[in-house]
Formats: structure tokens, sequence, C-alpha cells
């Protein structure tokens, strides 16, 4: 229905509705909810798609998942971004990307994989900046595209907490106009419904930044 923006516009709008006290008011920032956009071309890009079901895949809870909460302090996320950009002699990466290179690189040798087997990283990004032109600031509904970073067991593991920061940094840069258009029209020629999964790796999200 709605991502993390479209949520917090929400939120916001119904917060100004709500301090009018039934009075009329104009919101600051109605949403639009077209659901297209237009190409580079000048051409739109519309989902063919009339309901719910034809795009989204229900699926079973797994009966052994388990929740686990773990709090960082600002101060330790604030040493774990410095660690990483020192590592890496940069600047460049963000909190968030050196937190998921942590969790990451924890789960999997917690896993005890091969060292050889393939690992994914899925980050969800925000596409409403990346495309140009960019979606309407008011733009409802849901626009994030699932980035995958991808290494070896081994790789991840040996190399130092930077740099798998760095190559999830990198990961998120390559995610440009280009790459968004070119993921939704292959994703229509061959859609179908399905659940992603991760069997080695995580999937990061709730992030602002990304």
């Amino acid at each position: 229905m709605a991502d993390g923006t479209s949520f917090w516009h929400f939120c916001k709008m119904w917060s100004e509705i709500h301090k009018a006290n039934g009075k009329y008011l104009s919101i600051s920032r109605p949403p639009a909810h077209e659901r297209w956009s237009r190409d580079q071309d000048g051409s739109y890009i519309r989902l063919p798609f009339t309901h719910p079901d034809e795009f989204i895949g229900r699926y079973e809870e797994a009966p052994e998942l388990r929740e686990r909460i773990f709090h960082l302090s600002s101060e330790s996320i604030a040493r774990l971004k410095a660690k990483a950009n020192e590592e890496c002699a940069t600047k460049k990466i963000s909190y968030f990307q050196a937190m998921t290179a942590l969790v990451w690189r924890s789960i999997v040798r917690a896993s005890r994989r091969s060292y050889d087997q393939a690992t994914i990283c899925g980050i969800l990004a925000n596409n409403r900046h990346r495309l140009h032109p960019p979606l309407p600031e008011g733009y409802f509904g849901n626009s994030c595209d699932d980035i995958k970073a991808t290494t070896t067991v081994g790789r991840l593991i040996e190399n130092s907490l930077g740099r798998v920061a760095l190559l999830v940094h990198q990961y998120v840069t390559d995610h440009t106009d280009k790459g968004v258009r070119d993921n939704l029209k292959e994703w229509l020629k061959s859609f179908e419904q399905h659940t992603v999964s991760f069997p080695c790796g995580v999937l990061m999200t709730s992030s602002p930044s990304v």
C-alpha cells in the first residue's frame, strides 16, 4: 500500500487536520495519487494491474521464526561509522551502511556457512529521488527497490568492517535512474508472484537515508 515515506507523510497531514480542530484547512502537502511515472523520453510507465491480488504474493509465517531486538547507542553507532571510514580512508560510508556491514557479517558468521557459498545483503531503497524526473514530492504509494549486495561468505568474514561497508555503499550508489527503470521494465516482462528469501544473508529496511 505505502512505504515509509508515504506513511510519515500521512501522519504529518493527519496531524495538521487534527490541529485545525474542525476548522477549514488546506493541508500543506496534498498527496499525489497518480499511479505512473514519466520516462526520460516523456512517455509514461504504467503498472498493468487493476487488483492487489495480481501483484501481491501471500506466504505462510515460518514456524521457527524468532524475534530478537538489539539496541546500539548513538555513541556506539558513531564509533562504528568512524571505524568503517578510517579502515577505507574515506568519509562517504554512512551510519546505516556501517551498521548494515556489522549486522551482515555477524549473522553470516554465526550461521557457520561454507566459505565458498554466496551471501546476499538486501537493502530496500527509496526510488523517489533517484528517478529523473523525480516522483512528485507528495507521491503517495510505494516506490522502493531491493538492492542486493553480493559476495561470498569467505570474503565477507575475512574482509574488514570498512571493506564490507564500502561494498554496501557502492551498491547503493550504483542504484540510479537507469537501474530503477531497467529493473521495472524487466520485472514487467517476466512478472510472477514470488516471495523474496535470503537463505544466506540479511534484508535491511527502514532507513530514510538509503
